[in-house]
This record gives structure tokens, sequence and C-alpha cells, in this order.
């Protein structure tokens, strides 16, 4: 699991599969940015960036996903990216307490395969997604838990001419490590998207998550997003972000082209 990335996730993935007909069949590869600051209810600020590189491949009505990447952030021992602040007992861990300190590294890698329904009555669209984070950044840097997270959403869209109305449930089991208690979470996303022509849709949508830990707060985020489609093999994405607790942060922006072949 990713703090933001729960919905970004599935909404981003969401646009490729409507779109996904000039490539069906095909792998996908890609990169990406993104940059999130806050100080999620500590002294401190904590600034988290990340750049992932991506690979996807669409087979009927399957979508399968990875997702490797790396990670700088600088702040409190106590945020951890992805999760937000919790009460890190990591005697090793960085910038132990709130002290602010800086580390780098390999982030924790994400496998997931989404599965479209064929569409229901009233064009409504259905996709499942099952997804596993592999903890597989370092946890003595402070750049995960070092533990696995498993998660499952599923995701409801239907459009109206030029408009598509989505919403989604999920349900994370996350965790735990001898330093870092971890409850396991529900969240729902919903929100819109507007076709404005061809090659562009833009959209908006609310995030919302139960805390992940005694020590934080439940996120609350809303996400303004934009796809261009610069021609039959390469899509390219860019969002902002602004948080409304201390369970999510301050703000974020992020970006990332994918190039089918």
């Amino acid at each position: 699991m990713q703090t933001r990335s729960v919905f970004m996730l599935s909404i981003l993935g969401m646009l490729f599969s409507m779109n996904a007909s000039a490539s069906d069949g095909h792998l996908k590869l890609g990169a990406g940015f993104d940059y999130t600051t806050g100080n999620y209810g500590t002294p401190t600020t904590t600034d988290i960036t990340s750049i992932p590189l991506i690979g996807q491949y669409d087979t009927g009505p399957w979508t399968l996903k990875l997702t490797v990447p790396y990670i700088m952030v600088t702040g409190s021992g106590n945020v951890i990216p992805g999760i937000g602040i919790v009460d890190n007992h990591n005697p090793h861990a960085r910038g132990v307490g709130n002290s602010s300190q800086s580390a780098q590294g390999l982030g924790d890698i994400v496998t997931e395969a989404t599965y479209h329904f064929t569409p229901l009555p009233d064009d409504i669209s259905v996709d499942w997604t099952g997804r596993i984070k592999f903890g597989t950044a370092s946890q003595d840097k402070g750049l995960g838990t070092g533990e696995n997270d498993y998660s499952t959403e599923v995701d409801v869209y239907k459009g109206y001419g030029r408009t598509t109305l989505f919403g989604g449930v999920g349900y994370s089991l996350l965790g735990s490590s001898q330093y870092i208690k971890l409850n396991n979470v529900a969240n729902i996303t919903f929100g819109a998207l507007y076709q404005l022509d061809d090659n562009n849709v833009a959209g908006l949508g609310y995030d919302g998550m139960q805390k992940v830990a005694d020590a934080g707060s439940p996120e609350s985020q809303v996400t303004g997003f934009w796809e261009h489609t610069i021609n039959r093999q390469v899509k390219t994405q860019a969002y902002v972000l602004k948080g409304f607790s201390n369970g999510s942060p301050d703000w974020g922006v992020g970006a990332n082209v994918m190039h089918a072949f």
C-alpha cells in the first residue's frame, strides 16, 4: 500500500484501461516523478520524492502492473513513506523521534492485477484489483516498514457523455514489524473525469482511509489529474493533491509517461 497511491494507482490505471484498445495485449513501460510534503502532525516537515519505474501488460480483461520506485526522504523518522506518522521504535531508523534527517534507496516494490468485468446494464463498468506491496524498502533508513502489505479494491464507473463518474472501496492488510505496529484499514474513493477532447482527459477525486497507525490520523485528500495522449503509443499524466488531515501530506505533485510497444 502507498499513501495517496491507493487512489492514484486505481484511477490512473482506470484511465489507461478506458483507452487501452489501441494497444491491448501489448507491453507498456514508463517512468514517473512524485513529490509530497507535510508535517503529519509532527514539529518537522517531511519531504518525500519517489521516482518509479512502471511496467504494465494488458491482455484480455486483465491488466498486470509492476512498480519499482526509488525514494528520497528528508524528515522525521516517525514518518514512513507510504504510511505517514507512526510510533517507530527502531533504534537505527532515520531521524529517531522528530529530528530531521535524510535517506534514500529502493522503495517498496508493488505488483497488482486488475480484472475489467464486462460492462453491466446501463453501461456500468466494474474493475477488481488485487495488490501486493513487498517490503523491499529499508526499515533502518526509515524508507518503509520492511513488511509486506496485501490489498484489494473494487472500482465502479459510468459514463454520461463526456463525463465519467467513479467510486471505489478497498481493504488493506498491513504488515507490522517488531518496531512498527499497523492497523488493517478500509478506504473509499469517488470523483469524476471529463473528456476535454480526443487527446485530453481531466478529473478530480477524493480519497479517504482509516488511520494506519494508532499514532496517526485518517487520510483525507483531493487529487486533480490530467492525461494527455501524444500518439497511439505514448500517454502522459500529471496530478496535484491537497491533504486535509494529518494522515495525508499537506500537498504534492507528480507526473508520469507510458509507452506502449
